[in-house]
């Protein structure tokens, strides 16, 4: 296996596109794990550590976040958090301090993972993925179009994912996780939540719980028709917004749990995400915290 450690960003697509089986690596937290069990035994390994670019993040003109594919979980906890707290919630409850250390949401994107932790706050929160290959240059895929199989994107061979792109949130985020430990578990189902008070609207993710990462949008639909953002949560709306994000899911049994069980997990933890960011939301508590 050929071993190769460019060191700009032009050298990085150079090497993918000269050799597009080469399996970029970061973190390794999901790659080095395949190698030991044998699982996968790519041609060579695209090292990008040495790329500073990747580890940075800015906020754009537009006032939108652009972050590096390398910035770690743990930087997004405690850089981040404040701007992008539903995406931050889920971030600590990847694996272990070390694990959150070196981890990075890039490089849970390339994996595309139908249990990534990550994903279901990026699809809530609307996130942009942004890719480039040397002959095509720059792509931006939305999170909802990103994800097409399991553990298939919409990266072709000779494309790297050189960031995601957010913006700051607006409204309260909340992310949920069913596992039999808060971390260092794979998740036998996730659900985020994000409101969108000025544009009037719920963003959704659903993980581990379909062969892709998904948004429930018949469940957001519903809501932009039904929720009054000027009363408090109606019990019947919340009940049925719960059985609607359960339909969006499409599980299978497995050792972590099956699809029953998934399906009534997703429609609980619909239900009290949404519960816990309304009453943020109601109480004020979010303007007062980011203004």
């Amino acid at each position: 296996m050929d071993f190769l450690q460019p060191a700009t960003w032009a050298e990085a697509l150079a090497a993918k596109a000269d050799l597009p089986e080469a399996m970029p690596i970061q973190g390794g937290t999901d790659v080095m794990v395949e190698l030991n069990f044998d699982i996968h035994r790519p041609a060579a390994l695209l090292d990008l550590n040495k790329i500073a670019e990747l580890t940075e993040w800015t906020l754009e003109e537009d006032g939108r976040l652009r972050v590096g594919a390398g910035v770690p979980y743990v930087r997004v906890i405690t850089e981040l958090g404040d701007r992008l707290p539903g995406l931050a919630q889920a971030a600590r409850t990847v694996g272990s301090p070390q694990i959150r250390n070196r981890g990075t949401v890039g490089g849970n994107l390339g994996a595309a993972s139908p249990a990534g932790d990550s994903h279901p706050a990026l699809l809530a929160g609307d996130a942009i993925v942004e890719v480039e290959s040397r002959a095509r240059g720059v792509r931006m895929i939305p999170a909802a179009d990103f994800f097409v199989g399991v553990k298939r994107s919409a990266l072709q061979p000779d494309e790297l994912i050189r960031a995601f792109w957010m913006s700051p949130a607006t409204g309260p985020q909340y992310f949920s996780k069913v596992g039999t430990r808060n971390a260092m578990v794979i998740a036998v189902c996730s659900f985020a939540v994000a409101l969108h008070p000025g544009e009037r609207r719920v963003g959704t993710g659903v993980g581990s719980a379909a062969p892709t990462p998904r948004r429930a949008i018949a469940a957001e639909e519903f809501l932009a028709a039904e929720l009054d953002w000027d009363a408090r949560l109606d019990p019947a709306v919340l009940k049925r917004f719960g059985e609607l994000a359960s339909e969006a899911a499409s599980p299978i049994d497995d050792v972590r749990g099956t699809a029953d069980y998934r399906r009534h997990a997703i429609g609980v933890m619909a239900r009290r995400t949404l519960t816990w960011a309304w009453n943020e939301f109601r109480s004020g508590h979010f303007e007062r915290r980011v203004g």
